[in-house]
C-alpha cells in the first residue's frame, strides 16, 4: 500500500502525507510494519504552542536562577573533597543488564559527531535510521523492528510519544546529555511499552564533589549550519546542577548529487530549513550519605520545514515540542532502599499544509507518572525491587479528539549474585487499564564469567507496545478495541576480553504477533488492525580496541549486524530493514592533536512488502574524517575540522530524500 493511500483517512492526513512522500509507494515505513503511525508520523512533530512557548520562558528564568544558585553554593564551599562521587540517573540500566548487551557513548564519541542523535547513534551502533532528508523526521529499526517498537529512556523515564509511539531523533542532540547508551534486546518489564528491539538512554548523571566546569562548543558547516552547546557543572560535596543550552539550525539547502530538473538544472534540497534549541537544568541535593533528592528539566522547540520532494509540491512545516520535568528521591535505609519518581511530560505539535496560509492542525499530550520503587536485600547474594506506577495521559488535538488514558501497573524484580562469576535476573510485569488487555511481560537472565576470558550471556524475555492515540481514537478510522503487540525473545551473548580488546558477539532469536497495521475496510475507510506475525532473527558484533605507545594513543571500535526480519506468512523481509550494517572508527592522538576516521555500512533494503527487486535502494558506505588542536589556553580550547561524506558518495536512506554530499564543519571547544 503506498503512503498516498494510507493518508485517505482525512484530508488531513492527505496534508500529512504530501508532507513526507510521493504518489509512489515504499517511501513510508508505515505500510507494513507499522501503518498508523508511520503515515502521519508528521502529526508528532509539529509546532510549539502558546502554552509551551510560556514554558519555555518559564524555563529560562528558572535556569538563570539556578545559575546564580549554584554560584553561591559553590562559593560557601572552598574545602577540597577528592573523592568523586556520581549519581546515575538510570541505576536500574547498570543494575538489571548482565545479561544483555550495552554499549555506552561517552563525551569522548559524542563530541566525535554532528549534534543530532541520529548521526551519533548511525556511526556508532547497529541501528538503522530512515531519514527524510538531512535534519528531518529521523526513525530507526533496531533488530528489524518498527520505530515505535524501540523504547527512548531519560534518566530512567520512557519519554516516546503518546501520539504514534515513537520518537525522532533528529529532534535531541546528544551532546544535551553526560552519557548515551544503547541497550539491545526486550527491555519492557523495567521500562514499559515499545521496549522490544531495544533501548536508548538518555542520561544526566549528577556529580557530587567541587567543580566549577564550563564546557562549549561551537560549530559552523556547509549549508550554513550553526551550533552552539553550552553546559555548566558546579557542585560540592551537598549539591550538584547542570545548567545547558544547545542550539542546531540550518538553511540546508545543499544540491542534490547527480539530480536535474526536466530543464536541466541541477536540483537542490528547497524548503529544507531547520532550527532546534534545547535547554535543560538539573540539579540535586544530599541531605546525608543516604538520602538525596534531585530534580531534572528539559524543554525544547524544533521548527521545521519540510524539504520537497518534487519542486512544483507546496511548501509545508511543522514545530514540535516539549517539556519534561521529573523530581526524584533515593532513600538507603540499610536492607531497604527506596526510589520515588514523579514526572510531568508535555509534548505538541502544530502542522502547516501551506507556509503561506495560518492554518494549522495540532495534537498535544499532558503525562503525569509516578513511581516507586522499593528494594530490599534479603542476603548477600539476593535482593528483590518491587516496582509500582501510574501514568495519566490526557491527549486532545484536531486528529483523534480530547481522550484520556490510565495506566497502572506493577512489576517484581530479583537479583542474584550466586559469586563474583554467576550473576542471575528475573522480572515480571503486569499492566492494568480499560484501553485494552495488557500480556503479562517476564524476563530471565544470566551471566557467568569463565575466568578473564570469556563470559557467557542469556536472556528470555516477553514484551510489548501499546497501541497509541493515533491508533486509538484517531478521526475517522481510529480503533479502540486493539490489543497491544506482542514479542518472545531469546537470546545468547559471548563476550571475550584481552588485553586491549573486548569482542561481543550476541544471537538472537524474536517472534512478534498482533503487528499494527493500518488496512482498508469495506466502507473504504482506513483502520488500524492487528494483522500480522513477524520473526526476527540475527547477529550482532561490537568491537573495541585502545592501545598507548608512548604519547601515542591509538583506539579502534566497531559494530556489525545482520538482520533477517520476515513476515510469518509471506517470508518476505521487512522493508527498510537492511540484512546488514556495519560500523568502524579508528582514532589517533598524541599530546595536543587528535584525529579520526568513521565509516558506516547499509546494505540495500526493500521499499515494498512483495520485495519486489526493482524497488529497493541501494546500499551505500559513508566516510568522515575530523582532526583538531588543543591550544591549551584555558583547560581546553580545541579548534577542529572535519569532511562529511568524504568521499561524496550519493545515497539515501529513504525513496527520494537525498542525503548531501561531500560537506564540512569547522568547530571550537572550549573548557574552564
Amino acid at each position: 500500500m503506498s503512503c498516498t493511500r494510507n493518508c485517505k483517512l482525512s484530508s488531513e492526513k492527505n496534508a500529512c502525507c504530501k508532507l513526507q512522500t510521493t504518489a509512489r509507494p515504499g517511501d513510508w515505513e508505515g505500510k507494513q510494519q507499522d501503518a498508523s503511525q508511520e503515515t502521519c508520523l508528521c502529526n508528532e512533530y509539529r509546532a510549539l504552542g502558546k502554552k509551551s512557548v510560556e514554558i519555555m520562558t518559564l524555563k529560562k528564568r528558572f535556569a538563570f536562577c539556578l545559575l546564580l544558585l549554584c554560584q553561591v553554593i559553590w562559593a560557601q564551599n572552598d574545602s577540597i573533597n577528592k573523592l568523586k562521587e556520581v549519581v546515575v540517573s538510570d541505576a536500574n540500566l547498570k543494575k538489571y543488564s548482565n545479561s544483555q548487551s550495552v554499549l555506552k557513548l561517552n563525551d569522548s564519541v559524542i563530541n566525535k559527531n554532528e549534534a543530532l542523535l541520529t548521526d551519533l547513534l548511525n556511526f556508532n551502533s547497529t541501528i538503522y535510521f530512515k531519514e527524510y532528508g538531512r535534519g528531518m523526521v529521523s526513525t530507526v529499526a533496531f533488530r528489524g523492528t518498527t520505530a515505535s517498537q524501540t523504547a527512548v529512556i531519560w534518566n530512567g523515564i520512557n519519554i516516546n510519544s503518546q501520539m504514534n509511539g515513537s520518537t525522532d531523533f533528529n529532534t535531541i542532540s546528544g551532546s544535551d546529555y553526560n552519557s548515551v547508551s544503547v541497550k539491545a534486546g526486550g527491555g519492557s518489564v523495567i521500562y514499559g511499552s515499545g521496549a522490544i528491539g531495544g533501548t536508548v538512554h538518555l542520561n544526566n548523571d549528577l556529580a557530587f564533589y567541587n567543580r566549577f566546569e564550563t564546557n562549549l562548543k561551537l560549530d559552523y558547516g556547509s549549508f550554513n549550519t550553526i551550533g552552539i552547546n553550552y553546559k555548566t557543572n558546579i557542585s560540592n560535596k551537598k549539591w550538584s546542577a547542570q545548567i545547558g543550552f544547545s542550539k542546531n539550525s540550518s538553511t540546508n539547502d545543499y544540491k542534490y548529487l547527480n539530480l536535474y530538473n526536466w530543464k536541466g538544472e541541477q536540483r537542490w534540497n528547497q524548503n529544507g530549513q531547520y532550527d532546534i534549541i534545547t535547554m535543560s537544568a538539573n540539579v540535586g541535593y544530599k541531605f546525608d550519605a543516604k538520602n538525596s533528592l534531585k530534580l531534572y528539566s528539559q524543554t525544547s522547540n524544533t521548527d521545521r520545514n519540510t524539504s520537497l520532494v518534487s519542486e512544483s509540491e507546496t511548501k509545508t512545516r511543522y514545530i514540535n515540542g516539549f517539556s519534561r520535568n521529573l523530581l526524584e528521591y533515593d532513600g538507603d535505609f540499610g536492607k531497604f532502599t527506596t526510589n520515588l519518581k514523579a514526572a510531568y511530560i508535555f509534548e505538541n505539535y502544530q502542522y502547516y499544509p501551506d507556509n503561506s496560509l495560518n492554518f494549522f492542525t495540532y495534537g498535544k499530550t499532558e503525562s503525569l507518572i509516578t513511581k516507586a520503587d522499593l528494594g530490599y536485600q534479603i542476603s548477600k547474594s539476593t535482593q528483590i525491587e518491587a516496582i509500582i506506577d501510574y501514568n495519566r495521559t490526557k491527549g486532545y488535538g484536531s486528529g483523534f479528539g480530547d481522550h484520556v488514558r490510565e495506566i497502572s501497573s506493577a512489576a517484581l524484580l530479583v537479583k542474584q549474585d550466586l559469586s563474583v562469576e554467576w550473576k542471575n535476573e528475573f522480572g515480571i510485569r503486569k499492566e492494568f487499564t480499560d484501553n485494552y488487555e495488557s500480556p503479562l511481560l517476564f524476563s530471565l537472565g544470566s551471566s557467568y564469567q569463565f575466568g578473564k576470558l570469556y563470559n557467557l550471556k542469556l536472556n528470555l524475555s516477553r514484551n510489548f507496545r501499546i497501541p497509541t492515540f493515533n491508533d486509538l481514537y484517531w478521526e475517522t478510522g481510529g480503533n479502540p478495541d486493539l490489543k497491544p503487540e506482542s514479542s518472545y525473545q531469546a537470546e545468547i551473548g559471548n563476550v571475550f576480553t584481552f588485553k586491549n580488546i573486548s569482542l561481543t558477539q550476541t544471537f538472537y532469536y524474536m517472534k512478534i504477533k498482533d503487528l499494527l497495521q493500518w488496512i482498508p475496510g469495506s466502507n473504504g475507510i482506513w483502520s488500524p488492525q492487528n494483522t500480522d506475525k513477524v520473526n526476527s532473527y540475527g547477529a550482532e558484533t561490537l568491537l573495541s580496541w585502545k592501545k598507548q605507545f608512548g604519547k601515542n594513543n591509538f583506539a579502534a571500535n566497531a559494530t556489525y549486524a545482520y538482520t533477517a526480519s520476515k513476515n510469518e506468512d509471506t517470508k518476505k523481509q521487512l522493508f527498510y530493514v537492511p540484512l546488514n550494517k556495519a560500523t568502524a572508527s579508528v582514532s589517533y592522538s598524541r599530546n595536543r592533536i587528535s584525529a579520526y576516521y568513521q565509516f558506516m555500512f547499509n546494505d540495500f533494503v526493500y521499499t515494498t512488502e512483495n520485495n519486489n527487486p526493482k524497488d529497493i535502494i541501494n546500499d551505500y558506505n559513508v566516510s568522515n574524517i575530523g582532526i583538531d588542536y588543543d591550544f591549551k589556553f584555558l583547560d581546553t580550547f580545541k579548534l577542529g575540522f572535519q569532511v562529511l561524506n568524504l568521499f561524496n558518495k550519493e545515497y539515501e536512506s529513504l525513496e527520494y530524500r537525498p542525503m548531501p554530499g561531500r560537506n564540512f564543519n569547522l568547530y571550537l571547544t572550549l573548557k574552564f
